[in-house]
C-alpha cells in the first residue's frame, strides 16, 4: 500500500517538473537568441558611426549642412536594416516579456540611438526626441515592436556627446569648421546641464555624465587652442586653416583628444574592422 502511494506521488510530481525545465529551456533559448539580435544591432550600428564620421570628415571641400545631410541620407539603409532586427525580436518581447528581457536587449537598444541620433544631428542640428526614436522602432501600421524605455534613450543620448566631440575636433581644421565646433560645444555644453537634472533617477546616467564632461573639456581646449593660435597671425583664410590644423594636431599629441573610456575602446576595437564591410 504505502509503495503504490508512492509511485502515485511521483506520477504527480513528475509533469510538474517536466513542465518547469520546458519553461526554462524556453526562457534560456529566448534569452540567448536576443543576446545574439542585439550584438547584430550593436555591430549594425557601428558601422552607421563609422560610416557617418567617415563623410563628413572624409570630404575635402568645405564643411557645410549640405554634407551633414549627405551623410544622414547615406545612413537610412543601414537603419533600415536595424529596424529590421528590432521588428523580428517584436514576439520574443510581446507582452511582460520586454521587462523580462529588457536588460538583454538594452546594450542594442542604446548603440541604435547613439547612431540615429547623431545622424539626426547631422541633419537637423537638434536631438532627436524621444517620440522620434519611438515611431522609428513602429510598424507599418505605427504600432511600437515594444515600449522605448526612457532610460536606454538617455542613455543613448549621452553617448552622442562622445561623436560629436570626435566630430567637432575633426571638423575644427576645415573651412568653416571653427564655427562648426563652437556650435557643437554649445550643443554638448547644453546636454550635459539637462542631464544633470536627471541624474539623481538613473544611476548609469550619473556615470555616463562623467565622460559627457570629459568629451566637452577637449572640445573646450581644441576651440581655445585654435582661437589663441588665430589671435597670434593676420594670414590669409587658406594658411589660416593650415596653421589651425596644426595646432590641432599638436594638442591631440599633448591633450589625449578624441580618448575613450576603456570599456568603450575595448568595444570599438571589437567592432574597428566592420567599417570596411560600408
Amino acid at each position: 500500500m504505502a509503495s503504490t502511494r508512492v509511485l502515485d506521488s511521483r506520477d504527480t510530481v513528475l509533469p510538474v517538473f517536466e513542465q518547469f525545465r520546458e519553461e526554462l529551456d524556453d526562457h534560456n533559448d529566448r534569452r540567448e537568441r536576443l543576446i545574439k539580435s542585439s550584438r547584430d544591432v550593436t555591430n549594425l550600428s557601428k558601422k552607421v558611426i563609422f560610416l557617418l564620421h567617415r563623410i563628413v570628415t572624409d570630404d575635402a571641400g568645405e564643411f557645410d549642412d549640405k554634407i551633414g545631410r549627405h551623410a544622414a541620407a547615406r545612413a537610412k539603409g543601414k537603419f533600415r536594416e536595424i529596424q529590421s532586427l528590432f521588428a523580428a525580436m517584436c514576439p520574443e518581447l510581446a507582452g511582460e516579456r520586454f521587462a523580462r528581457y529588457q536588460r538583454n536587449v538594452s546594450p542594442g537598444l542604446q548603440e541604435y540611438i547613439e547612431a540615429l541620433s547623431f545622424a539626426h544631428y547631422l541633419e537637423h542640428k537638434s536631438l532627436i526626441s524621444y517620440d522620434q526614436v519611438q515611431q522609428s522602432l513602429c510598424d507599418h501600421d505605427g504600432i511600437p515592436y515594444f515600449p522605448l524605455p526612457l532610460e536606454d534613450y538617455l542613455l543613448g543620448l549621452s553617448d552622442l556627446t562622445g561623436e560629436l566631440m570626435r566630430f567637432a575636433i575633426a571638423s575644427i581644421s576645415r573651412r568653416g569648421g571653427r564655427q562648426k565646433a563652437s556650435d557643437v560645444c554649445s550643443f554638448v555644453r547644453a546636454c550635459k546641464a539637462d542631464f544633470e537634472r536627471l541624474t539623481p533617477y538613473y544611476r548609469e546616467l550619473r556615470k555616463k555624465q562623467h565622460v559627457t564632461a570629459q568629451s566637452l573639456e577637449k572640445i573646450e581646449d581644441a576651440a581655445y587652442a585654435v582661437a589663441v593660435r588665430t589671435s597670434e597671425f593676420d594670414l590669409p583664410p587658406e594658411m589660416l586653416d593650415d596653421l589651425v590644423a596644426q595646432a590641432v594636431s599638436h594638442a591631440a599629441d599633448h591633450s589625449g583628444f578624441g580618448d575613450e573610456p576603456r570599456r568603450k575602446r575595448a568595444r570599438n576595437a571589437e567592432y574597428g574592422d566592420l567599417d570596411d564591410d560600408l
